[in-house]
């Protein structure tokens, strides 16, 4: 059998005396499948965003997806399966379900042709599914039926279900980007600050050719005490949203920013706030100043 998943099987086996049974590197597989429409994908996001690779000749987690539109591949799976039973390699087979309607809906919504129905109606290729799908599912480790589920939902019962802790721990990306209104607004940005209400140090002739990375301009820019009040009100909003962001599974949180001309107010104070996130065990913080290197306005 030359299967993707048996290639990767073989690949991470370690050489064992003859006659011991096969021995892998591989610490944990889990096999995703099941209905065409039912959040295989959005359940994939969910390993890749752990760790889990799906192909690494010395790796520990992985995850792999299989349904009908694999052909050969597919009908092979549950050969795989007692293939990866016989190696003892440990796996988990997670099988993804919806109901009828909720399968259709979908289709109708992606305009997508159903893969065992491409010339007939979408019911009678559910129909035909099922009933290929039906010895992999009574084998599974974990049914999930996503009817009436939303994206994030299936990613928490998913995580929730199968990660191991340290995996579901994985710490969310968080960066602090500064920018300056006038070269443009952030692009990637989740959550935009307009910081241009506080003291501007480009009007000091001493203070403009500095940045918000000199002490001074932070001095300058909480001269008057707004500064210090903006922090106490947005400083809570942010200790509350984040966790609310990783909750709902999101791996990837960007903070922007702005100021006049992206130099000195936004710099520091996406600097601030980068200190104080990066004590915390549950992110990785990364700062990003996209304008501070663009000159003095002038």
């Amino acid at each position: 059998m030359s299967t993707p998943l048996a290639r990767l099987l073989r690949s991470g086996r370690r050489d064992v005396p003859e006659g011991t049974a096969g021995r892998t590197s591989l610490e944990d597989l889990v096999i995703i499948t099941g209905f065409s429409g039912a959040g295989k994908s959005t359940a994939m996001n969910v390993f890749e965003d752990a760790g889990y690779f799906c192909v690494d000749s010395k790796v520990e987690h992985a995850a792999v997806v299989s349904d009908v539109r694999g052909g050969d591949y597919f009908e092979a799976l549950d050969a795989v399966i007692n293939e990866l039973v016989a190696a003892g390699v440990r796996h988990r087979v997670l099988f993804l379900d919806a109901d009828e309607q909720t399968l259709i809906d979908r289709y109708k919504e992606t305009r997508r042709r159903h893969p065992l129905a491409p010339e007939s109606n979408i019911a009678a290729g559910i129909a035909a599914e099922r009933e290929l799908l039906q010895p992999l599912r009574e084998r599974a480790d974990l049914v999930v039926d996503s009817t009436g589920l939303k994206a994030a939902h299936l990613r928490r019962r998913i995580v929730e279900e199968l990660l191991p802790r340290r995996a579901a721990a994985t710490r969310m990306a968080l960066t602090f980007q500064s920018f300056g209104f006038k070269h443009g607004p952030p692009r990637q940005a989740d959550l935009v600050l307009d910081c241009r209400f506080l003291p501007n140090p480009h009007y000091v002739p001493d203070l403009r050719p500095l940045t918000g990375l000199d002490p001074r301009i932070v001095e300058y820019v909480s001269r008057e005490g707004t500064l210090d009040e903006f922090y106490a009100h947005l400083l809570p909003m942010l200790d509350f949203l984040v966790p609310q962001y990783q909750q709902e599974g999101k791996a990837h949180l960007v903070i922007a920013m702005g100021c006049t001309g992206g130099r000195h107010r936004s710099v520091a104070i996406a600097e601030h706030l980068a200190a104080h996130f990066r004590d915390r065990d549950d992110v990785v913080v990364e700062v990003e100043h996209r304008d501070v290197g663009r000159g003095a306005l002038g």
